[in-house]
C-alpha cells in the first residue's frame, strides 16, 4: 500500500471549514498554483462558498490532497471538479489517482450520478483520461497556461 492509501478524506461545505483548515487549503492552493506554477491569478474567485471541499489528510494532519467540488451551473452547466492538487511531498505515491477517485465519488454522492466537466491543464489530459474524462473543447489559454475542457459521462 502506498502512503496515498492511508489518507483520511473529508468532504465539507465551505461553512463547515474551520479557520485553520481553510488557511491550510488556501496555502496549498497558493503554493502549487501561484508559486510552483509561477502563475499570478485570482484563486479566491468567489466560488468557494458555494462549493464542497475535498481534503485528503495524513495521520499527522498534513493536507496532501485537495479538490474543489463545484455544483452544476456555477462554472459549467454540469457539476465540476477543480483546484485539483497533490502536495509536493505526496507526489509519486499515487495520490492524484486516489484524489480523483474520491472526488468523482463525492460529486456523485452529493449530486447523483451525472456528467462532470473540468477545465484541465492540457498537459494533464492523459491523467484525466484514466478517470473517464474525454476532451470536449479546443485547447485555450487560461492564466497563461494551456487548458482544455474535458467531460466525463455518467
Amino acid at each position: 500500500m502506498s502512503p496515498a492509501d492511508h489518507l483520511t478524506w473529508r468532504c465539507l461545505p465551505f461553512d463547515a471549514l474551520h479557520a485553520r483548515t481553510l488557511y491550510r487549503l488556501l496555502q496549498l492552493r497558493t503554493e502549487v498554483f501561484v508559486m510552483e506554477q509561477n502563475c499570478a491569478f485570482q484563486d479566491m474567485d468567489g466560488a468557494d462558498p458555494a462549493c464542497f471541499h475535498l481534503l485528503g489528510e495524513s495521520v499527522d494532519g498534513a493536507l496532501l490532497g485537495y479538490a474543489r467540488l463545484v455544483p452544476a451551473g456555477l462554472k459549467f452547466p454540469e457539476a465540476s471538479i477543480g483546484r485539483v492538487i497533490s502536495a509536493q511531498a505526496a507526489r509519486g505515491t499515487g495520490i492524484g489517482h486516489v484524489l480523483m477517485r474520491e472526488a468523482i465519488g463525492a460529486a456523485h454522492a452529493l449530486w447523483g450520478a451525472q456528467p462532470i466537466r473540468i477545465g484541465a491543464q492540457a498537459r494533464l489530459q492523459a491523467f484525466y483520461r484514466q478517470h473517464g474524462f474525454e476532451p470536449a473543447s479546443d485547447i485555450y489559454l487560461e492564466d497563461g497556461i494551456d487548458h482544455i475542457e474535458m467531460l466525463r459521462a455518467v
